[in-house]
């Protein structure tokens, strides 16, 4: 059984670094890279960042794709990859902190006014402004899985006041939950700060509209470390110019790269970062290569995804 790794994002990481650190758990491994394949037919787990749109018909006899991250929607989605085919995703520990991090440096920024004493700072003039109180200020994560929950937990432990909203009952310690499309707009309108943190699935894409944003209370500031496709940007630039939301920070986009002439680069009130939130991958791989072995032996894999929900 051969394993394929097509990481298309050299960026982040080369197929040949990647195929190293895996040949160090798997040492009598078959683990090939997408530039030199070899025999199709002889490969059965593919681990990608994103699935290349024409791989699973050139693989025959593809029996997995192990996703290296969480984001699915480029496999749940793909017509050409049979109904057989398992799908399984990472769960690491280090980009849901890195990603929590990033929501919350982003707060923080807003909370102690940076921009404005940075622009203050390259004028020479000394302005005093008050932040605002952070126990009189509510934060809202949209999505409380193992990234979302942990950006909840992170967040409430400097002293926000955290609200989650997730699609089904959760329970988090410190944590006000809520559940259910009909709570949701009446939620938006609570907070101070929206952490997008959910996948992209029929339920999430286009959630945020024109109705989700003008239920945003007035000022308040929108992070999207999810997925692109969360967010209609037509929409968001029209609530933007009309001055309802006071900011947005974009990691993630509809189209990535983002085009040259997107207005979305110029807006002043957004903050782009080119899909960064969540770096590292830690000890994920060990995942991979325990995956390898249980599709050997037929065994149950880890963080397998239903693909009729999309997660």
């Amino acid at each position: 059984m051969a394993l394929l790794i097509d990481v298309n994002m050299p960026e982040w990481m080369t197929d040949e670094a990647l195929a190293r650190e895996v040949l160090s758990m798997l040492p009598d491994a078959d683990v090939r890279v997408y530039e030199n394949m070899g025999d199709p037919v002889e490969i059965e787990m593919a681990a990608v960042t994103r699935l290349r749109p024409d791989l699973a018909a050139k693989l025959p006899h593809l029996k997995l794709v192990q996703k290296l991250g969480a984001g699915v929607e480029t496999m749940v989605g793909n017509p050409d990859l049979p109904g057989h085919v398992k799908i399984t995703r990472l769960k690491p520990d280090a980009p849901a902190r890195e990603m929590a991090e990033f929501c919350l440096a982003y707060i923080l920024r807003d909370q102690r006014n940076m921009k404005f004493h940075d622009a203050r700072q390259a004028e020479r003039v000394w302005q005093p402004i008050a932040p605002r109180s952070t126990p009189d200020t509510v934060v809202g994560v949209l999505g409380l899985g193992h990234i979302g929950s942990r950006t909840a937990k992170m967040i409430a432990a400097v002293g926000f006041k955290v609200i989650g909203y997730s699609r089904s009952p959760k329970y988090i310690e410190g944590i006000e939950c809520r559940h259910g499309a009909d709570t949701l707009l009446p939620m938006l309108k609570e907070c101070d700060y929206v952490a997008c943190v959910l996948p992209s699935t029929l339920e999430t894409r286009g959630l945020v509209n024109r109705e989700f944003l003008a239920s945003m209370k007035k000022g308040s500031v929108l992070i999207n470390v999810g997925r692109g496709d969360l967010v209609i940007e037509s929409d968001l630039m029209n609530n933007l110019d009309a001055d309802h939301v006071g900011g947005v920070v974009l990691d993630v986009v509809n189209s990535e790269p983002l085009p040259p002439d997107s207005p979305l680069w110029t807006h002043p009130k957004v903050t782009l970062t080119p899909h960064v939130s969540g770096w590292h991958l830690g000890d994920a791989l060990k995942d991979v290569a325990e995956n390898y072995r249980r599709l050997l032996d037929g065994s149950p894999l880890l963080h397998e995804v239903n693909r009729a929900r999309g997660y």
